[in-house]
């Protein structure tokens, strides 16, 4: 990731730094100061780690344009505060430290936790590790600009923008089961998402389902993505939102259908 001569390898690593400290990631060791390994900072997140990051730099730079495209696809505001990316090399390590300082949080490969100060994502280097911090991460970055995400449009933008850039339009695992399900007029409303109160009542059908809504928004309707844009920009004004769902319903007469015609005619890859 992110044998020849030393001064290739000295022109490359300055090369590589440039282009770092170009798009905003850059770091160096700490071990002696808090215990961590390495650092870097990518855009709007603080990475540290108990492994050296050097083969992590692509992932960190992916994180730092994170931020445009949520800002250029949902419209909303930057974060302004410092979100922090904790990454352990061993799972057996991670495990420990969550233990030690979170042990009423329920267990997951990656977690986004956020209790008074900023925001922190917790992973470690698991064959998942990209996927898992892009979701995450996506958690991280709505709640420092919105005081508020109904958890169903939370869970479906994370589903989303967990995928690599180029991978989100046609690459999700979850796109065959919804194209399938339009054949046969099979979906899921966004009132029956809206009604799962917390993350223990939402399924794995839940999940892929959230996920296919967020994608009719995004590429389904333009009008759709007009309300969701509407809908996110009145949460962070901290003007009540109403439903989602609702307001789909007012503005596009027969959402439902144009749901299903959408996935019906969207191929599996491009």
């Amino acid at each position: 990731m992110c044998s020849d001569s030393s001064s290739f390898q000295v022109r490359w690593r300055l090369i590589g730094l440039a282009w770092l400290a170009a798009i905003g990631v850059c770091g160096g060791s700490v071990r002696g100061a808090d215990g961590w390994a390495d650092w870097r900072v990518a855009g709007p997140f603080v990475c540290r780690a108990d492994f050296a990051l050097e083969y992590e730099e692509p992932l960190l730079a992916d994180l730092a344009h994170l931020q445009d495209d949520l800002v250029r696809v949902l419209g909303v505001a930057p974060a302004e505060e410092r979100i922090e990316i904790y990454l352990f090399s061993r799972e057996s390590t991670y495990r420990r430290f969550l233990r030690q300082r979170f042990p009423g949080v329920p267990y997951r490969r990656a977690l986004y936790i956020k209790r008074g100060g900023p925001g922190m994502v917790l992973a470690y280097r698991s064959e998942e590790l990209a996927t898992d911090l892009r979701h995450e991460c996506t958690h991280a970055l709505l709640h420092a600009v919105l005081p508020m995400v109904p958890l169903w449009l939370d869970e479906g933008l994370a589903e989303f923008f967990e995928m690599a850039p180029a991978e989100r339009p046609y690459g999700s695992p979850h796109l065959d089961k919804i194209k399938w399900n339009a054949r046969f007029g099979i979906k899921t409303s966004v009132a029956k998402l809206e009604a799962n109160a917390s993350l223990q009542q939402m399924s794995g059908a839940d999940y892929r389902d959230a996920w296919a809504w967020v994608h009719f928004m995004l590429y389904g309707s333009a009008d759709a993505h007009a309300e969701l844009v509407l809908f996110l920009r009145a949460i962070g004004q901290g003007v009540p939102p109403g439903s989602l769902g609702d307001r789909l319903e007012s503005r596009i007469p027969n959402v439902g259908r144009e749901y299903l015609a959408h996935f019906r005619k969207w191929p599996t890859d491009r």
